[in-house]
Formats: structure tokens, C-alpha cells, sequence
């Protein structure tokens, strides 16, 4: 039989992640050794024993195999948690296209150099007899600090270092020599950062409406299956999902289990934490990228040694090391945040599933608009599929009006502001109500449209807009179809044709100047760049600190404003035609998330949709709130042109400072593909430039994989990274897999 060796990790604390050490697993323990095991093995020359982690099987020895030491032993004492966090690393790396070492960066919490918090206490140690006696000797000696210090000692017992050492002015030496002959001692315990320190739990308490308890029910019933599904909350903007949310986390607190709570964007994080953190106190803990590192090593380490029960935040929450995790939520599951840009690019849905899958725990995701995909799967049976059709304590839903822009422009206004929503603003200002107004510009990369008549310039062969380069050209990032820029509409011969050029400054303007006196805030990219100004501006517009808020998609999602009861929708097309098969998709879930932030309180809500296509089947959908349209309309036009669901697809994607090697290297990529799978149900689109096709001097390029089962893609993932790993053409060009595109 031939030799396996395992490549084990010693210091996975520490950010040593690159250095493992190579082990041969003996022949009584391969059945057993897998990645992510736990291990004893001999350490350095004087054959120290110490304890490490699989993280990689191969026949192949790395160096001389007579140096190679034996694995000594694995450890059955329990699977620790860091053994379930390795084995998703693994399972990440497989599925989505990375180094071992890459995806357990992304999924350990390494500790980087980060100055530990302490909180020092000095108390007493020796009888008060002994005391009062060295007190006598310092009054005779005059020595007036130590006398301080042994008098307090004597009232309080028990003093804070820190306190004595500013306050009572006590010097170090002063203590250090007490604390050697045995008079006092100095305790030191480690002190945790606290992300949200302040924040008073005023605990409030709800009932569940009859149709959340139905929900609530049915989860637990699905829950006590041999093999329980991810369940999937369709649920209406306002019909209270975080309720159902809490109310599952109780029961999973009562098991003495723990739970992560995924949310979308760091921006939703302020209300969140502050509902949680009222209804469950201390145990909720917070983990997002806007922490230090010091605070998020800290938050890590209170969750492993079981000090919250409760961590909120996006993607990389995920993989909080809870040794008993229960649960996981993840709220507005059809967000694209939850997918990563960066190697791995792995889906934190997905992902959630497979961690709770291994450690035995459940996944309940919700949304008012869920992922086609994901809508799917609960139509298929694959999710448990549930709904909330109604609103919070029956409130209405906001009323709809949508405005075309193409008739606004006949009547010669040109302003970003319609007539109609124009006066509904006054309305509200005068009534002391509140307005958002929110610019969609997500995705929004230069597609050129026609004002007149709402004609796109799209792509013959890929059914997505062209996207204007400086170089006068309209490209498609798809398949590489080119053609020259246009200066008047094919369509309808109009000259006013071209992109959309506003930004939330520009509108920011436009309001001071339309509405005089009007209070404004402007949340966008721009504004937020502290770590507090989320919660800052949020907070301000919470309590009526301002009558208009402007803002970028982060202003929609999830908030809840009692008093807004206005919300216009300034460019419902920009994500419309983007390059993406989604962009209808995305579209109708960012309208319905915006038009879902009026009327949370008492007062009725309106919300207007400004477009220059109000025909669209996503555009309609929206204005009737009818998710079941939509999904019908779409998933007929997926079907159609075999994109996800009804199909899986992948991008490999190139970058290189060699335009032209990266061409020839691509071209390579596809051939090879092309070889090795010779049937008609692969489709490979490209090599073509990507979005964005030029970034700090690299060129980038994509091909998209499509096929109907997804572990046909990986499999060729898997094929193409052995063939570019021996060819040393490939050196200087980087190459990243990416699925879920």
C-alpha cells in the first residue's frame, strides 16, 4: 500500500497559517484520519509531543519520506470546534475554488497583534493585625503613599489598580514592594472589549400575531424531522419576521445552545443589536469588519468560552467558534452582500447550510423578496417554505404610484424630481412627517438608454445592456460583443441619449434648493466612512433630527422609521439594465425593500417609483408589491435562457498586467475546457473583458461556465487548477473561480 501523508497545522491561534508540517498517517489510522482531525503528533528534534490539525491529505511527500515522523495519535476527546471550522474550510476550498490556506484564513479566527485588555485589582493578603503594624512603622516614617494606600486597603478591602495608581496617586514601586512582602496582591483578569459598551437592554416584551405563531409552529415541527429542512420565511415588508426570529432563539437558548444572527449590510446593524440586545441582554454579542481587531478577536473568544449565546453581523459571522451552535438566521437572504468578491468567493447561505448541516444545527432564512434560487428550493421542496402575508398588527401597505420620466420630459421638466413627487414632499413636510429618498444606483456601470423613448442598447446574443467604455466603445461583459458608441436613439432618432449621471450630492443640492428650510440628511458611501456614522446618522433620523434622508441602497433595507411616510424612488432603472442577468431581480428587491420603509407606524405610507420604463415586468411587480408576479416573469425568462436556477454557472476569471499574455492564457483556459468535456449540455461564454477591465495596472477577463449540474462545474474547476498549477505560462497571470455569479 502506498504511503498517505497529512500536512498539520501546529498554531492556528496565532497568524501562522501558512506554516504546516508534513506527517506520515500511519496505516491503523487511515480509516479514521480525515481533514480537520485533531492529532498528537512528535515536534522538532527533541521529540516533543505536541497537539495540531489536519488541514490536508496527499500521497505525495514534500521532502525526503525517511525524515517524515509518524502521526502518534488522533485525539477522541470530543470534536472541538476548531475541527468543524477546518472541515468547512475544506469543504469552502473544494466548492469554490481555493488554496486550503485561503479559505482557513477566511474561516479561523486568527489573532493578529492586538494588546490584550486587563483589568487589574489589588487587595488585601495579609491579617489586619500585620497591617495596622506596618501602618504605625509608615506613620513614624512619614511614608504618606504607602499610608494611603494600607488605610483604603483596611476600609475597602478590595481596590482598582488603576484608580489608586490616578486617584490616590500611588506609585508602581509603591505597590510592587507591598505585593512582595505578602502585604497585598494584585489580581489581574483578563477584560473583554465590549463593541456596543452602554447600551442600555430595556427589556420590552410582544406578542406573536396568529399568523407568526403559525410560522413559528410550523418551524418547530420541521425541526423535529429525522432530516429537517432550511426553512425560508416569505414574509411581507413589516409582517414582523424578527419577531418569529426572536422567538426561535428563546427556544434555542433554552436547548443551551447558541446562535448566529447573519444580517446583510453593516448599516442594518444599529437597529438590529438594539432590538436583540432588548429582548436578550448581555449574552448578544456584535461581529462585523468596522470592529478592531482587537474587539473582534475578543468577541470571538467570548463566544467560544460561552460568554454570549447571541452573535449579529454579516458574512463573516458565520463563523463565530460557538461550541454548541443551534441555529442560524439569515435575514434578507436575497442580499448580494452575502456573497464574497474576494478569494474564496464562497455564499454565505450556502455556506451556513453546510456548517449547520456538520454540527448537527438548523438554518431559517427570511425575506419579503427572496432569491429566485432560493424561492425555488422552497417550491421544489429542497427549503420549508412559509409565509407572512400580512403586516404587523394589520397595518396597510404603502400605496404605489409609479411616474414615467418620458412624459414628464414632454411636459419640459427636466429636474430629478417628477411634479407629482415634488408636491407629495411638500404634503409631507408641512404635516411634519418624514421623507426618504433613496437613488438606486447599484449596478450601475454606463449602460446608455434613450430619455425619450426608454429604448436600451443591449446585447444581441446575451439579453443584457452594453456598457459604455472611454474608449467610444458599448461592450458586452458577457460574451465580448462590441460595437460603437451611438450619439442619437436607434429607437426613436432622439439626441438625449446617454447614462445616468446624478450622484446623492447632486440630490442633496437639488432638495436644499426645491425645499428651503428643510432639514437633511445624506447616508452614502461619502458619509460613512467612521466606524460610528452608520449608527450616527441613523440614529439623528430616528429621533426627528431631520425631515429628509438621502441615501444609496444601505438607506432601505431593514429600517424601521415610524414617521416616514413618504419614500421616492429617484432612478428605479439604473439597476435595471445593468450587465447582469439579475438585474431585474435585483431591481424589484430594492424597490420593495424601499417602498416597504414607509408606513411602519400609525400613518399610512406612500411610496413613488420615478422610471423611464414603467412597463417592465419588474417595475410592475413592484408597484402591485406582488412577489408571485415577479417570480413568474422571471423564472420563465431564466428557464429560457438556461441562467441559475435552471442551470448552474461559474466564472473563471483572469488578471494580469500583460494584456496580451492574459488573452492568450484565457483562450488557453477555454481550449482546455473544451477538450476535456466534449458534450453539448457545457456552455463556455468568452473569454471576454470584465466589468471593470482595467484595475491598478491589471487586465481582467472572464469565461462563464454554465451546465445543468453544478458538480460538473466544480469538477472542471478542479481539473482547470491542476492544468494551470503545471504550466508555467500561467505564472504571472492570477486566476479566481467564482461561482454563484
Amino acid at each position: 500500500m502506498s504511503r498517505l501523508y497529512a500536512d498539520i497545522i501546529v498554531d492556528i491561534s496565532q497568524e501562522k497559517l501558512d506554516k504546516t508540517f508534513q506527517y506520515e498517517i500511519p496505516e491503523n489510522l487511515i480509516s479514521q484520519t480525515e481533514i480537520g482531525k485533531k492529532v498528537r503528533i512528535p515536534f522538532g528534534n527533541g521529540r516533543r509531543e505536541l497537539t495540531g490539525y489536519v488541514v490536508g491529505i496527499s500521497r505525495e511527500a514534500k521532502i525526503d519520506p525517511k525524515r517524515i515522523k509518524p502521526i502518534t495519535a488522533l485525539e477522541e476527546q470530543g470534536v472541538e470546534i476548531e475541527s468543524h471550522l477546518i472541515q468547512l474550510a475544506a469543504w469552502i476550498a473544494r466548492n469554490y475554488g481555493s488554496t486550503m490556506n485561503q479559505a482557513l484564513k477566511t474561516v479561523l479566527p486568527v489573532k493578529e497583534k492586538a494588546a490584550e485588555k486587563e483589568k487589574r485589582q489589588i487587595c488585601l493578603n495579609a491579617s489586619e493585625e500585620e497591617v495596622r503594624k506596618l501602618k504605625e512603622e509608615c506613620e513614624r516614617k512619614h511614608y504618606t503613599a504607602k499610608l494611603r494606600l494600607l488605610e483604603a486597603l483596611l476600609r475597602e478591602k478590595t481596590l482598582d489598580y488603576t484608580e489608586a495608581v490616578k486617584e490616590m496617586k500611588i506609585s508602581t514601586p509603591v505597590i510592587k514592594g507591598l505585593e512582595e512582602k505578602g502585604i497585598l496582591k494584585v489580581i489581574r483578569q483578563r477584560c473583554y472589549r465590549n463593541p456596543f459598551e452602554g447600551m442600555c437592554a430595556e427589556r420590552k416584551s410582544f406578542q406573536l400575531s396568529p399568523e407568526q405563531r403559525t410560522v413559528t409552529e410550523e418551524i418547530f415541527r420541521e425541526w423535529k424531522q429525522e432530516n429537517p429542512r432550511p426553512c425560508l420565511i416569505k414574509g411581507v415588508t413589516g409582517s414582523g419576521k424578527t419577531q418569529v426570529y426572536m422567538e426561535l432563539i428563546s427556544h434555542v437558548l433554552k436547548q443551551g445552545q447558541q446562535v448566529i444572527v447573519l444580517i446583510p449590510e453593516i448599516a442594518l446593524t444599529y437597529q438590529n443589536v438594539s432590538r436583540f440586545y432588548s429582548r436578550f441582554g448581555d449574552c448578544v454579542s456584535l461581529m462585523n469588519s468596522r470592529l478592531s481587531q482587537g474587539e473582534r478577536f475578543d468577541q470571538f473568544e467570548r463566544a467560544k468560552k460561552g460568554e454570549v449565546s447571541i452573535v449579529i453581523g454579516p458574512r463573516s459571522a458565520l463563523f463565530t467558534p460557538f461550541p454548541n451552535l443551534g441555529l442560524i438566521l439569515i435575514d434578507e437572504e436575497h442580499e448580494t452582500s452575502y456573497k464574497s468578491e474576494k478569494t474564496p468567493c464562497y455564499h454565505a447561505r450556502e455556506t451556513a447550510i453546510e456548517r449547520a448541516r456538520m454540527e448537527g444545527a438548523f438554518v431559517v432564512m427570511g425575506s419579503a423578496s427572496p432569491s429566485v434560487e432560493s424561492y425555488y428550493k422552497g417550491k421544489e421542496g429542497i427549503y420549508k417554505l412559509l409565509y407572512l402575508n400580512s403586516r404587523y398588527e394589520q397595518r396597510a401597505l404603502p400605496t404605489v404610484t409609479v411616474v414615467d420620466l418620458k412624459e414628464e420630459l414632454k411636459t419640459g421638466n427636466r429636474s430629478i424630481f417628477s411634479s407629482s413627487l415634488t408636491e407629495k414632499i411638500r404634503e409631507r413636510l408641512k404635516k411634519k412627517e418624514q421623507v426618504i429618498l433613496f437613488l438606486n444606483r447599484r449596478g450601475f456601470s454606463g449602460f446608455v438608454s434613450c430619455r425619450s423613448c426608454g429604448y436600451v442598447m443591449k446585447c444581441p446574443h446575451c439579453d443584457v445592456s452594453l456598457t459604455a467604455h472611454r474608449n467610444g466603445k458599448l461592450i458586452c461583459h458577457y460574451c465580448g460583443y462590441e460595437r460603437p458608441q451611438v450619439k442619437v436613439c436607434p429607437s426613436c432618432g432622439s439626441p438625449y441619449i446617454g447614462g445616468f449621471k446624478a450622484g446623492t450630492q447632486q440630490i442633496e443640492m437639488l432638495v436644499h434648493k426645491s425645499f428651503p428650510g428643510a432639514r437633511v440628511l445624506r447616508m452614502d458611501a461619502d458619509t460613512t466612512r467612521r466606524k460610528d456614522d452608520h449608527e450616527r446618522i441613523l440614529a439623528a433620523f430616528a429621533k426627528g433630527e431631520a425631515d429628509i434622508l438621502i441615501g444609496t441602497q444601505m438607506i432601505v433595507k431593514g429600517h424601521d422609521f415610524p414617521n416616514v411616510t413618504l419614500v421616492g424612488i429617484l432612478a428605479a432603472d439604473l439597476s435595471l439594465f445593468s450587465e447582469d442577468y439579475r438585474a431585474a431581480e435585483k431591481t424589484f428587491q430594492l424597490l420593495l425593500q424601499a417602498e416597504g420603509r414607509a408606513g411602519r407606524g400609525n400613518r399610512p405610507g406612500e411610496a413613488v417609483i420615478q422610471t423611464y420604463h414603467p412597463e417592465h415586468y419588474s417595475i410592475q411587480a413592484a408597484a402591485r408589491q406582488d412577489y408571485e408576479a415577479f417570480y413568474n416573469a422571471e423564472i420563465g425568462y431564466r428557464m429560457l435562457m438556461d441562467y441559475p436556477p435552471a442551470a448552474a454557472m461559474a466564472a473563471v476569471r483572469g488578471a494580469c498586467e500583460d494584456q496580451e499574455l492574459l488573452e492568450k492564457g484565457m483562450e488557453y483556459c477555454r481550449r482546455y475546457m473544451e477538450s476535456i468535456y466534449k458534450k453539448e449540455d457545457l456552455i463556455l461564454i468568452g473569454p471576454a473583458p470584465e466589468s471593470v477591465s482595467r484595475v491598478q495596472d491589471l487586465y481582467k477577463m472572464v469565461i462563464y461556465m454554465r451546465h445543468p449540474d453544478r458538480e460538473v462545474l466544480v469538477k472542471m474547476k478542479n481539473a482547470l487548477e491542476r492544468y494551470i498549477a503545471v504550466n508555467s505560462g500561467f505564472q504571472k497571470i492570477y486566476i479566481q473561480f467564482d461561482f454563484n455569479v
